[in-house]
């Protein structure tokens, strides 16, 4: 996985609560073998009606944040089925970071297994990025997982809490065998031991 460290990039504001993984990775986009394609699909029935036509009023199709690496989210963001496939598609898509009030577990859970960065954030502090998000032109952000905060062109920031681990692994780009395998010299010694104290298991 790519490491988060510090990323600079275009905020687009989502607001609407509870969109589901159905809204961010449509059925239609789950019939292949592997994970190729799903960028075109990630809110795609949003980006485009029933003829294929761009909705120029959804905020990925608009200039100035069609490539936006943070989306601003709407509370119980990915709730619904557990399709892996929208985390992909999301990532595919270019987007780096959530930030939001609330997430749903096992999508929360997907984000952080792909390097996909999903912040719980307090109410006034999504407000506060909403509003930024949500401006006429389209608004920068910097977000450092290494100082834990989030900061605007204009100079103001917010702090944020991480769980260490989630942190620790999107840091350094591990997914959930990498960081496993930072234990890879304690694992051996146990095996080593084991096989030590109980010679007559295989």
């Amino acid at each position: 996985m790519e490491p988060f460290t510090t990323v600079t990039g275009t905020a687009a504001a989502i607001p609407l609560p509870n969109i589901d993984t159905d809204v961010i990775m449509p059925k239609q986009f789950l019939k292949g073998i592997d994970r190729s394609g799903l960028g075109e699909g990630a809110f795609h029935d949003l980006r485009f009606d029933a003829a294929g036509r761009e909705r120029p009023d959804f905020i990925l199709n608009r200039p100035g944040w069609r490539d936006a690496a943070f989306l601003v989210v709407g509370a119980n963001f990915g709730c619904g089925s557990s399709r892996e496939h929208a985390v992909w598609g999301l990532k595919q898509r270019g987007v780096r970071a959530l930030l939001g009030t609330s997430f749903a577990g096992i999508f929360f859970d997907n984000c952080a297994r792909n390097g996909l960065l999903a912040l719980t954030l307090d109410p006034t502090t999504v407000d506060a990025l909403m509003a930024e998000a949500a401006g006429q032109e389209a608004a920068r952000l910097t977000i450092d997982l290494t100082a834990c905060t989030i900061a605007a062109a204009d100079g103001r920031s917010w702090s944020f809490a991480i769980d260490a681990g989630r942190r620790e692994a999107l840091l350094h780009g591990r997914d959930h065998i990498a960081t496993t395998m930072t234990h890879a010299a304690s694992i051996a010694a146990f095996e080593a031991g084991h096989r030590i104290r109980i010679p007559w298991l295989p």
